[in-house]
């Protein structure tokens, strides 16, 4: 009996084991653009905010940007495909804010329209990646 139950906490921290090892977040597509795409609003949207916004549209872009790719490393790190996909939805709420937020700075004058076009298209690919994987994580 102490045999076999053994034998079972062994699969059970194999599979673990497997599972953290299969899921590298620096192997993900969706974490790479979500990576890139935080970079890119950092350095490329954030400094053209103005002052007077650096505790309310400046932080909150900075913050949703960032988690991001925060949520799809931690999300990484989970054991089931359901506790997984719960950080890709945080993520891709992330997403929808940073897409408002961006927007918001457009229609201020923030930003230019190319500048916009650029971190639309990177927003739309890591959303459209998000989904993606969530309805291949939800197959079942």
């Amino acid at each position: 009996m102490e045999g076999g139950r053994w034998k079972a906490n062994a699969e059970r921290a194999t599979l673990a084991f497997k599972t953290v090892i299969m899921r590298d977040y620096k192997k993900l597509d969706v974490w790479k653009k979500a990576h890139l795409t935080y970079l890119f609003i950092k350095k490329d949207i954030v400094p053209r905010l103005p002052k007077e916004e650096r505790f309310e549209l400046t932080a909150q872009l900075n913050r949703a940007a960032l988690s991001i790719p925060l949520n799809i490393v931690e999300g990484c790190g989970r054991f089931t495909d359901k506790d997984f996909a719960h950080f890709l939805d945080t993520a891709l709420g992330s997403t929808n804010e940073v897409d408002y937020c961006c927007f918001v700075a457009l229609e201020l004058n923030y930003i230019t329209d190319e500048k916009y076009e650029l971190v639309n298209n990177l927003i739309n690919e890591v959303r459209a990646m998000l989904i993606s994987f969530l309805k291949f994580l939800r197959k079942d």
